[in-house]
């Protein structure tokens, strides 16, 4: 006997706590009817009440809790860090886009001063990243350097070597069609004999970014879902433990919004926290892989340095995370309290 009056005081205790807000509510309402600013500072008060309970009660079962976020938190590290990884490849990529040039071999009869002219022109073009001039006495040093012919080439009494004009244009891993407008371009020129780019290394290059793209975006997406549905089975088990609650609270006349809203706030709390805690767990991955991957690229004559999340991601990731869970919440309290029946 003395258990269960233990209980059903527990229950009353539980209960008061839920039914006293709800009967505040409904006095602030009917006494801030005459004012906005009245209205505005009740409005402020229920939030406020309602968005620091509900971090009390995350801190109360910190083992729930800690067990939710650590969860939602690698499924959002797992997103953030292909993310992060993709801009890293792309940092890259654009490292090789240096070798995705066109390679304008000028005609015999072209002096070097049209040359230059030529260059310039092609420069106006803002389609075109850089121009780099080779002259026939260039092209013949790097020739004799590099070929290992160095004295037959001395014996030679004129220069075989045309002038050279190196153009990188722009974008070179996402616009094929663009590129081969433009080479076909070159070609057509009256200056230019010949007018030659390794079209299918940059097709191949162009084909696995976006594989990478899509790939994120698939996973980002397969992830986002993986947060939503953690996140309302979540809520849902804390509706249903508090189920007594809410019949009673909509029996006094609280209304739908006054009883998801400590529940929303408890989504908000779980997002916030898994967002924080994803960021540290992708920022201390890219902290251990930062030596060896630096250290690999010195070894090629490389400047390779790992990007992290900016402060603009970091404030972006962790408003998404809170966004998903607090959507979560939001659908799931919807479905539940529609199919609430009050006894």
């Amino acid at each position: 006997m003395k258990r269960i009056k233990r209980r059903s005081q527990t229950k009353e205790v539980n209960q008061s706590k839920y039914i006293r807000p709800a009967k505040q509510e409904i006095r602030r309402t009917e006494k801030a009817g005459g004012g906005f600013v009245d209205k505005l500072q009740a409005y402020r008060d229920q939030h406020a009440h309602a968005l620091f309970s509900s971090l009390g009660r995350l801190i109360a079962e910190p083992f729930t809790s800690t067990m939710t976020i650590a969860v939602l938190a690698i499924a959002i590290s797992l997103a953030s860090g292909f993310y992060l990884l993709l801009i890293n490849f792309q940092q890259l990529t654009s490292n090789l886009e240096t070798s995705a040039q066109i390679s304008l071999f000028l005609k015999d009869n072209v002096s070097d001063a049209r040359a230059v002219k030529f260059a310039d022109s092609i420069r106006q073009n803002p389609g075109i990243k850089e121009v780099k001039l080779i002259s026939r006495e260039q092209g013949l040093a790097e020739f004799k350097t590099y070929s290992g012919f160095g004295a037959a080439i001395t014996a030679l009494e004129n220069n075989p070597l045309p002038i050279v004009i190196q153009v990188t244009p722009e974008n070179t891993l996402e616009e094929k069609q663009g590129l081969e407008k433009l080479l076909q371009g070159f070609q057509q020129s009256v200056e230019v004999d010949i007018a030659q780019m390794d079209m299918q290394w940059v097709e191949r290059l162009q084909s696995i970014m976006v594989v990478a793209r899509r790939g994120a975006a698939l996973l980002n997406l397969m992830l986002g879902l993986a947060v939503l549905f953690i996140t309302g089975n979540t809520i849902r088990l804390e509706l249903h433990n508090r189920r007594d609650e809410v019949v009673i609270a909509k029996l006094v006349g609280a209304t739908d919004s006054f009883i998801q809203r400590p529940f929303l706030y408890s989504g908000f709390w779980i997002g916030f926290f898994s967002g924080v805690t994803a960021w540290f767990i992708v920022t201390m991955l890219m902290l251990v892989l930062r030596q060896p991957v630096e250290a690999l690229s010195g070894l090629y004559q490389g400047d390779f340095h790992l990007l992290f999340f900016s402060f603009a991601d970091t404030i972006t990731l962790i408003i998404i995370s809170s966004i998903l869970a607090i959507s979560g919440s939001w659908a799931t309290l919807s479905y539940q309290l529609r199919h609430t029946k009050i006894e």
